[in-house]
């Protein structure tokens, strides 16, 4: 691995000139769009961050505090597998492919692009949170979780330079290009355009679109094109410190809510300055609803014909006894007329909603986790899932209205209920309004409960952030 080139990487960028040169044209501008978009404030900071020092299973990471514009972004590839074979899709039991195949090549640039756009995507969405930061130890997370998605970039950004030539590099512009939230620019997700501005949307961000990734990820770890298996690869070794961020941070936040609901004569959290139960269901509603519409359509050529084309494999892929999932069907419900109805679709059609199966249940296991929480404060309000069709903007269920047990209703009825069910304006601004910064070490904001234990052996006191501006240093507690 090459630590010290001006691109760190383990690909051997110096020994291809022209990619090199290709590379580092491009990094200006993503250190401009850094600048630009990136986190707010915090430049001149030593933060105290992981980057990657190998790829290896015995430790991939070194910490130390350094300055967010001296990150060492980089291109990291996992190692190869021996004899590796295309393990589905029609091309099975074929070598894997190093060189793009051209009768993919739309497709696979497509599948790149889409997976590429969501990294500065996050990072716009969340780029002013740290002002509001609940304390330096969720200060310094999401800084890291940023510089990671940034570095995500680079591993899709090095796919476009290396494997797509001039269409490759323009794809790569683009995606400095387009602005999160813009109306004329948008990301290509919808779920990337919506407001990340307070820390309980990014912890439920983190928890349920982060998760998505995962599952993204996963699905191409096993790709015939081997450079994007083995991009994704390492990539979902520092996507799980993300889901980490989201999950427990949740947990802490419903753990200090019931503590002060517990606390509080008449059962409510927001006298005492904590955040409603209720409150942190619609948020969950929200961004859990949000994040199945990643998945795409339940009924999707694309999916197939990604799966044929032996380029997006099932998560897990290794998993199945059948790796062609040419046999067999899938029954979807939909909406017929005022009533809901069986489809039986082929199962290779179907394989985004057996991708989204397997994200449910693992959503399900996480409100699992923080119901443990509640209950331990000796409350009995439990935390749910809504059904996959309430409040969807894609697929079979766009365009129509459940509620949140996946019953149909009229539009009007909905309307007439959707603040119980989903953040409204006055909600979201009481939430804004306990967003304090809270920078003193080990201290916490009054919203959310302190972690266990800290990042990699230091404790929760420690300096995370060492601020260029000791004037900056207070509590809000």
């Amino acid at each position: 691995m090459s630590l010290n080139d001006q691109i760190p990487n383990n690909v051997d960028l110096s020994a291809d000139r022209k990619l090199m040169r290709a590379l580092t044209r491009w990094q200006p501008s993503y250190l401009e769009w850094w600048r630009d978009m990136g986190p707010e404030g915090f430049d001149e900071d030593q933060i105290w961050l992981r980057t990657a020092v190998s790829v290896d299973a015995g430790g991939w990471a070194h910490y130390d505090h350094v300055r967010m514009s001296d990150y060492r972004w980089g291109i990291f590839l996992s190692e190869p597998r021996q004899e590796e074979s295309i393990l589905f899709g029609d091309h099975q039991g074929q070598p894997v492919w190093n060189e793009v195949p051209g009768e993919f090549r739309g497709m696979l640039r497509r599948l790149i692009v889409t997976q590429a756009d969501t990294e500065p995507a996050s990072v716009e969405q969340q780029r002013k949170l740290g002002a509001t930061a609940p304390s330096m130890y969720d200060l310094r997370n999401l800084l890291q979780v940023n510089v990671e998605e940034g570095r995500h970039l680079w591993a899709m950004v090095h796919l476009l330079h290396q494997h797509f030539g001039r269409d490759g590099r323009e794809e790569a512009e683009s995606l400095l290009q387009r602005r999160s939230g813009n109306p004329d620019k948008p990301r290509i997700l919808s779920t990337f355009n919506q407001r990340t501005d307070d820390w309980l949307s990014f912890f439920m961000f983190t928890t349920f679109t982060d998760r998505d990734g995962k599952y993204q990820l996963s699905s191409l770890s096993n790709s015939g094109f081997s450079p994007l298996a083995r991009a994704t690869r390492f990539m979902l070794t520092e996507e799980a410190f993300h889901l980490f961020v989201g999950e427990s941070g949740v947990d802490r936040i419903v753990r200090r809510s019931a503590e002060l609901t517990a606390r509080d004569p008449n059962g409510e959290a927001s006298p005492q300055g904590g955040v409603e139960l209720d409150t942190i269901q619609r948020y969950l509603n929200f961004w859990y609803s949000s994040s199945l519409d990643l998945f795409g359509t339940e009924d999707s050529g694309n999916a197939a014909d990604c799966f044929a084309a032996s380029l997006k494999a099932r998560h897990r892929e290794d998993r199945y006894d059948d790796h062609l999932a040419m046999e067999g069907c899938y029954t979807l419900e939909q909406l017929q007329g005022d009533a809901l109805g069986s489809l039986e679709i082929p199962l290779r059609r179907a394989l985004n909603e057996v991708l989204r199966d397997d994200y449910v249940r693992d959503c399900e296991r996480v409100v699992t986790r923080w119901n443990r929480t509640i209950a331990s404060c000796g409350l009995d309000f439990r935390l749910h899932l809504p059904h996959r069709r309430f409040n969807r903007v894609q697929g079979l269920h766009s365009g129509q209205c459940f509620s949140p047990d996946g019953q149909p209703m009229e539009a009007e009825d909905f309307d007439r209920r959707r603040n119980d069910w989903l953040p409204s304006a006055r909600e979201r601004e009481s939430v804004n309004a306990l967003m304090q910064p809270c920078y003193a070490a080990g201290e916490f904001a009054d919203w959310i409960a302190p972690p266990d234990k800290g990042v990699k052996g230091r404790p929760v006191d420690f300096d995370y952030v060492r601020f260029s501006d000791p004037k900056r240093v207070g509590s809000a507690a």
